[in-house]
């Protein structure tokens, strides 16, 4: 790589390294931000998938308006509003602040990850530099994912929760530095045409669907506020989907979707986001709220999956080309199935090494789910429709991060308050269903309870498990469920296009 280089390739990478750290080094700061801003569950549930929903609603649009302004004039813009969105964050006096800036970075993030990847493409036009310089970045965002929990820890500890978004400062600022004298100019505004209807929609339904599954882990499947966002959500996707097939420039071309195999490879994406991804979020509170680990021992503890995941990355690709995409992906789903269905036997005093073991068992089946899925679905569709569909594979994923938050989570919080309830009820504690409501939802231990606080806070304990155990079967049936679709449709479909390639030849 020429060295003149190095410092676009260096900005691209740091500015990619800020917007997936964000995924990442919040969770393990959710119970202390939890009791800084006296919010429930539901706002720490918030407090994720306001990024994630804005990263995922506004990513098929982004690279179109790099195209239509300019791809260094978009991406520089896009760490700049990052920077504000994550000083938003850090100076934020209530959760209502707090998600403000989280959906402002949330929108700046769209613009620098599929961003990164057009202007790479761009500066390299060389196939094998391109390849390199892509590989790099697909391993720094890696990366970014093994230091967000460990990094979030420390800070968070050693600082305060405010310094996980305020380190992104003076991140951006040299970002923005190195990108503006090293990036050129480019813009393709005649292929550029922004749907908005289309992104209205999107942000319609996925808005919706999350905000009435968060709900319904507060307030019951029966609320009314629950019932019509739920309703919503689904109304507004059959909506967007039908018009996305109408208009003559979707932001989703649908056509994309007649590849069977295209199509099943983005359900695997959802279903990655919807279990792998999500269960950071989770891992993070059961090791603070249910076995009393600091952040930064609960960021070290989840280390191991990420360090697996990096350790084996760089094999992937010899595998893949030897076995194929289903038959990793598969193994990837089922590892990540049972790493899950592991955790349902964890609890208070279960030892870390088990832990360790199931971590490690994740990582794995995740290096090997997550570059061959991205892989078999840009292999899938035409080759100069690759920034479209980098960006369609990483939307999907997003949405089911930010639907794995809110249903998984909503099922955690239901079971964990019943199970708790019934503890309460048994021990013959006054008001046993509002102590443990107010104990699995704001983390607030009664103290006039005729068991003590500390009673409460053993009881709340088990019970969190319990309501944890839930949230890792649903998603261990997802992935095995996921694996099961891989098999029956994918592998078959794969075998087939093998074949009629060869007989083309």
């Amino acid at each position: 790589m020429p060295k003149n280089r190095l410092p676009l390739v260096a900005a691209v990478y740091l500015g990619s390294f800020v917007a997936l750290l964000d995924v990442s080094i919040v969770n393990v700061a959710l119970p202390t931000i939890q009791q800084a801003l006296q919010t429930d569950f539901g706002g720490l549930q918030w407090v994720v998938d306001a990024y994630t929903l804005c990263l995922s609603a506004f990513m098929l649009s982004s690279g179109l308006i790099g195209d239509r302004y300019g791809r260094k004039r978009s991406w520089l813009a896009g760490v700049g509003i990052f920077v504000a969105g994550s000083l938003i964050c850090a100076v934020a006096p209530n959760l209502t602040a707090l998600l403000a800036g989280r959906v402002v970075q949330g929108i700046a993030g769209s613009l620098l990850i599929p961003g990164a990847l057009s202007i790479l493409t761009q500066a390299f036009p060389d196939p094998r530099e391109r390849a390199g310089v892509i590989g790099g970045w697909a391993s720094f965002a890696a990366i970014s994912l093994l230091v967000g929990p460990v990094l979030g820890g420390i800070l968070v500890q050693t600082v305060g929760w405010q310094s996980i978004f305020l380190i992104n400062l003076p991140l951006g600022l040299v970002t923005i530095v190195l990108g503006a004298v090293s990036i050129d100019e480019t813009a393709h505004p005649e292929h550029a045409h922004l749907d908005l209807i289309g992104l209205a929609l999107s942000i319609l339904w996925l808005g919706s669907l999350t905000f009435g599954l968060i709900s319904a882990g507060e307030t019951g499947w029966n609320d009314p506020r629950t019932v019509t966002a739920i309703v919503a959500g689904v109304v507004g996707l059959a909506v967007f989907l039908g018009f996305e097939a109408r208009t003559a420039r979707p932001m989703l071309p649908l056509s994309l979707f007649r590849d069977v195999r295209f199509a099943v490879a983005n359900v695997a994406s959802f279903a990655l986001g919807f279990t792998s991804y999500t269960s950071v979020f989770f891992f993070s509170m059961f090791l603070q709220q249910v076995q009393g680990w600091s952040p930064t021992q609960t960021g070290l503890r989840m280390a191991p999956a990420f360090i697996v995941q990096m350790v084996v990355s760089p094999f992937v690709g010899k595998l893949s080309a030897r076995y194929g995409h289903s038959s990793l992906m598969t193994a990837g789903y089922v590892l990540i199935g049972l790493s899950m269905l592991g955790m349902c036997w964890a609890g208070p005093s279960t030892p870390y090494w088990v832990l360790c073991v199931l971590f490690a068992i994740g990582g794995l089946g995740n290096s090997l789910a997550i570059p061959t899925g991205s892989a078999a679905a840009m292999s899938y569709a035409p080759r100069e429709r690759s920034g479209m569909v980098s960006a369609v594979i990483n939307a999907t994923r997003q949405s089911g991060l930010a639907i794995g938050i809110a249903l998984l989570g909503a099922l955690m919080s239901m079971r964990a308050t019943s199970l708790l309830t019934g503890y309460l009820s048994d021990a013959d504690v006054p008001n046993a269903e509002a102590v443990a409501h107010a104990a699995i939802s704001r983390h607030d231990f009664a103290t006039d309870a005729a068991m003590g606080e500390s009673g409460v806070h053993e009881l709340f304990a088990t019970a969190y498990a319990g309501g944890f155990h839930a949230a890792m079967l649903t998603a261990a049936i997802a992935a095995f469920v996921t694996a099961a679709l891989l098999i029956a449709v994918l592998a078959p479909a794969e075998a087939r296009s093998a074949r009629e390639a060869k007989q083309q030849a």
